[in-house]
């Protein structure tokens, strides 16, 4: 079998266009047990050194993952029924493995022996490191529990992943089970020609005639941005937040039940290893100390924030008044009010703006930040074998030409691709006696896709995206560190994680950057500073209100894993409520249903943690002030790169932070960048 199946072959690539659904039950199979034989010969050995001990489970780790992640990343962008049915087989095997792999006492044992030795603090920091997280990894595994509780951690464990992969799934499901087919372009007034293209493709996908408005990204975007039709806004609205939910068009995909569940079991979880909630266990891997912490830092974010945000939506209503004859601001009409204000009071017209976006351009531009920030050259490469036609690869060169990592792009929206942006391991950096297996990345967005002849038109947000993206990649490619669970993303705290996307995200706004990768689709005339200005002048536009959604998001997620009932269960509805009335100015309607497609907290790693993107935007700002000043010896950008990238999870976040800054973070930095500092 493993000469026969690509999932097992020994490639630094894999190679995606000869996996079959086929392919991904008995590759996992033989994979675990492979693994399962790796970490028997360690503990049979009873030996107690680093190599010995540690080394020989990061490799068999790494063979293991190696084989899962083509199989989840192509769950993600590649949905085929059949892939479905493997994928969710194979995830089922890996969930129970795992979980009983971090119940191995021999293991724990073993790993126990390692960090006893009189010599391990004479280790090199990566390495005790390691230790130190196995160590954390095996008790939050649950290996101390006994009988009963030891097994229905086990099946807790197994019960959740198969449930966030069906929440997941519903999701999906739902947003490709609706879409309104147009025939009359009248109906379309206001949307722009390049986003009518988008739905012109949806509609020719289907072997219709005119335009089919979908649940897609780009066509949500479109209709709420632009559409003038207000009843069209308010029905693409309703089914965006209906999704996989009981208030949908079409309630076959309703997530009710599973976040009943998901909760209910991860709150049992938490409790059988002796935490009082799932927060509290989750917090365990963070910065933040606590569940309180977190929250106290989102509550005086929302203090701030809120009377900047209550001014915010009066502007909108007396401009929705007087320039639009709208009286009465609704949900679906916020988004359509905002870009009317950003073109009228900036004279910032996101169609406009995207002429100067042509993908192209801007990846290249992309490319040339990145080399002129940190030293590596990324060179498209034709050859690697991929899962769909648009994706692209990119070698990453050192500045001796020297191969030292790749990146897929996967850019575009389509059927079958779960929505959003995100980043994720294909391969891990790891140097095994005389084998280095170089970094490998995903990078993954839904773009709208170009239509005809013309090349994709991307936002200014999605510049930002696609920055925000790159952060994520850089931080695993550019690790310095050997050891996969502690080199690039891994095992970084979950609200220190964002910090490199972020800090990124800060170039979508340097003017110098921007003008650099922009060029009219037409003439190819770069950006005009003037426009740029303008762009500028509105990066604070609505930033209140921006940012207490962020609040409402992450406060919600929190208090619905601390303040958990199983007497009562989720109370999903209730929790939002009682969010927005301490946070929000912006109430949405009794059957709105966000929660159901909030993948992130039921069907992603950000549960109880949603709070991260603002704790390490705290940090991502600061940084960038420092950074921008230019007052760390040896240079923003190397030192950037030095202590934060190439350091990983070697040492804890707040040691990476202090050694980049020369102290720990400040809080008034987020303030500024999101101008709310007095």
């Amino acid at each position: 079998m493993t000469a026969a199946n690509p999932l097992l072959a020994d490639r630094d690539l894999p190679d995606f266009a000869a996996i079959q659904a086929a392919h991904v039950v008995p590759a996992i199979e033989e994979a675990i047990e492979q693994h399962h034989a790796a970490i028997a010969e360690i503990t049979a050995s009873q030996a107690d050194d680093f190599d010995s001990v540690i080394l020989a489970a990061e490799r068999a780790d790494f063979l293991l993952s190696r084989t899962w992640s083509p199989i989840g990343h192509l769950a993600s962008v590649a949905d085929t029924p059949e892939l479905r049915e493997a994928h969710a087989a194979a995830q089922a095997l890996m969930t129970a493995y795992l979980m009983e792999a971090g119940q191995n006492r021999a293991h724990h044992d073993a790993v126990a022996r390692v960090a006893a030795r009189p010599d391990f603090a004479d280790l090199p920091p990566a390495r005790r490191r390691a230790v130190e997280l196995a160590m954390r990894g095996f008790r939050l595994a649950g290996v101390a529990l006994e009988g009963a509780a030891r097994q229905r951690f086990l099946d807790i464990g197994v019960a959740l992943s198969d449930l966030s992969t069906r929440f997941g799934n519903a999701v999906l499901d739902a947003t490709e089970a609706w879409s309104e087919h147009i025939t009359d372009e009248a109906a379309l007034a206001g949307v722009p020609g390049s986003d009518k293209a988008i739905l012109a493709a949806y509609a020719q996908e289907k072997g219709l005639p005119g335009w089919l408005v979908t649940l897609r990204q780009p066509s949500v975007l479109a209709i709420l941005l632009h559409a003038k039709d207000r009843a069209l806004r308010e029905r693409v609205y309703r089914a965006h937040n209906t999704r996989a939910s009981d208030q949908a068009d079409d309630p076959s995909h309703d997530n009710s039940e599973r976040i009943d569940a998901i909760m209910a079991l991860r709150h049992e979880a938490a409790q059988i290893l002796g935490f009082a909630d799932a927060a509290a266990h989750s917090l365990e891997t963070k910065m933040a100390a606590d569940a309180d912490e977190a929250l106290a830092f989102l509550a005086d974010l929302a203090q701030r924030a809120r009377p900047i945000g209550e001014k915010e939506l009066e502007e909108a209503r007396a401009f929705a008044a007087e320039h639009l004859d709208l009286h009465d601001i609704l949900p679906w009409d916020l988004s359509y009010v905002a870009e009317a204000m950003r073109r009228t009071l900036h004279g910032v017209d996101q169609e406009a703006l995207k002429a100067y976006f042509p993908l192209p351009r801007v990846l290249a531009g992309t490319q040339g930040l990145i080399e002129r920030l940190f030293g590596v050259r990324l060179t498209p490469r034709a050859d690697v074998s991929t899962w769909h036609p648009d994706v692209l690869f990119y070698d990453v060169l050192d500045g001796q030409g020297e191969l030292v990592a790749g990146v897929y792009l996967d850019l575009f929206a389509r059927a079958g691709k779960r929505g959003g942006a995100w980043m994720d391991v294909c391969r891990s950096r790891f140097l095994d006696a005389d084998r280095f297996h170089r970094p490998v990345a995903y990078l993954t967005t839904n773009f709208a896709p170009p239509a005809g002849d013309r090349p994709s038109l991307v936002t200014h947000n999605d510049v930002v995206t696609l920055f925000h993206e790159f952060g994520h990649v850089l931080h695993h490619l550019l690790s310095e560190v050997d050891l996969p669970s502690v080199g690039g993303i891994s095992g970084v705290e979950w609200d220190a994680v964002e910090l490199p996307s972020q800090f990124m995200e800060n170039f979508a706004w340097e003017k110098d950057t921007l003008i650099g990768l922009s060029g009219h689709v037409d003439s190819g005339e770069p950006l005009p500073e003037e426009l740029f200005d303008r762009l500028l002048a509105a990066r604070q536009f609505q930033a209140g209100l921006a940012l207490l959604r962020q609040i409402e998001f992450a406060t919600f997620d929190l208090l619905l894993h601390r303040d958990y009932d199983p007497a009562q269960g989720a109370r999903v509805t209730q929790m939002l409520d009682q969010v927005r009335a301490a946070v929000a100015v912006v109430h949405p309607p009794e059957w709105n249903r966000f929660a159901h497609a909030f993948s992130h907290i039921f069907a992603g790693g950000y549960a109880a943690g949603y709070y991260s993107y603002l704790w390490a935007e705290l940090l991502s700002a600061d940084a960038f002030e420092i950074f921008s000043h230019a007052d760390v010896p040896g240079g923003g950008a190397s030192a950037f790169r030095r202590e934060i990238l190439a350091a990983g999870a070697s040492r804890p976040a707040a040691e990476n932070f202090q050694a980049f800054a020369g102290r720990p973070p400040q809080v008034d930095a987020l303030l500024r960048s999101r101008g709310l500092a007095a």
